[in-house]
């Protein structure tokens, strides 16, 4: 009888992908910042031309718009440079870095280059995971003005959602004595505007019958980043005066649509930065962040 034959790992099919790095340009018009200031409910752009554009709203730049035949099922990308060559590939946004040596300008054209920083396989309580690092830096007039990492994570098949609630829960509301708070209530309406914003097509953010079905949350699935942006956007609105030199940020639970969020920040006794975070009333964590100051 022949041995049976062993199930490659993940690292096995990354052993020789070495994706070469990508340049892009972008004018950084201030239209898409106006666009996302009006999607949280600002009374006035966050940044107009000649401003500093705040600190992750980078995303909004430098889109890319496939041809409808490259998507996949869920709507991702089913092949592009930087996702690695594993099968049944699945995508987790888990969380990033940023460096801000000067804020980027709206109004004036930025370059884009992007590159792989690491490929990292792990073993998890759900099976092989592989995480993948991708490195970004963003220039102006010649200048490194900041640069980002973005920490993805892949599995091969599909494992089942464990820990989530079968309903979402639309009226209970979190509380927290933290000095900064942000209240806020994503819905369909607003995550399909972030969505185009942000030219991301994934399913898990626009339809229901798919999430539930296909991916078994209880509905759609707030935006990964949108929590991001949310929990930065405390700084924009406590601490004004500051210029953020460097952040980083974990996504840890997902948030549903129509749920009571509350962005959370405490400043640092010495001044020097934050520790911001996401609850709801399920979860005290759903994404965390820290901030330092220039």
């Amino acid at each position: 009888m022949e041995p049976a034959a062993s199930t490659p790992t993940l690292g096995s099919y990354v052993e020789s992908w070495a994706p070469s790095a990508t340049t892009d340009e972008d004018a950084l018009p201030p239209g898409p910042a106006a666009a996302l200031s009006a999607v949280l409910d600002l009374p006035e752009p966050a940044a107009k031309a000649g401003d500093a554009l705040p600190p992750l709203w980078q995303w909004l730049y430098f889109l890319e718009w496939p041809a409808q035949s490259e998507l996949g099922p869920d709507g991702h990308l089913a092949d592009a440079r930087f996702l690695p060559p594993i099968p049944d590939r699945q995508r987790m946004f888990a969380g990033g870095r940023v460096s801000v040596e000067e804020p980027l300008r709206l109004g004036e054209p930025a370059e884009r280059v992007c590159g792989l920083a690491s490929v990292t396989p792990k073993s998890g309580r759900s099976g092989e995971l592989l995480f993948v690092t991708e490195r970004r830096e963003f220039r102006q007039a010649g200048r490194t003005c900041l640069v980002e990492e973005q920490d993805i994570v892949y599995r091969s098949g599909r494992s089942a959602a464990a820990g989530h609630p079968t309903v979402a829960d639309s009226t209970t509301v979190p509380h927290s004595e933290t000095p900064w708070q942000l209240r806020a209530q994503p819905d369909e309406r607003q995550l399909f505007r972030v969505s185009a914003l942000t030219a991301n097509a994934h399913r898990i953010h626009y339809d229901a019958p798919y999430c539930r079905d296909v991916e078994g949350y209880p509905g759609l699935v707030v935006h990964g980043p949108l929590l991001a942006l949310l929990m930065l956007d405390l700084v924009r609105r406590n601490a004004p005066e500051r210029q953020v030199g460097s952040l980083s940020y974990r996504l840890h639970r997902p948030v549903f649509a129509g749920e009571h969020l509350l962005a959370t920040g405490t400043p640092a006794e010495d001044g020097r930065g934050a520790q911001l975070g996401v609850a709801t009333h399920r979860e005290a964590r759903h994404a965390s962040a820290e901030v330092t100051f220039v």
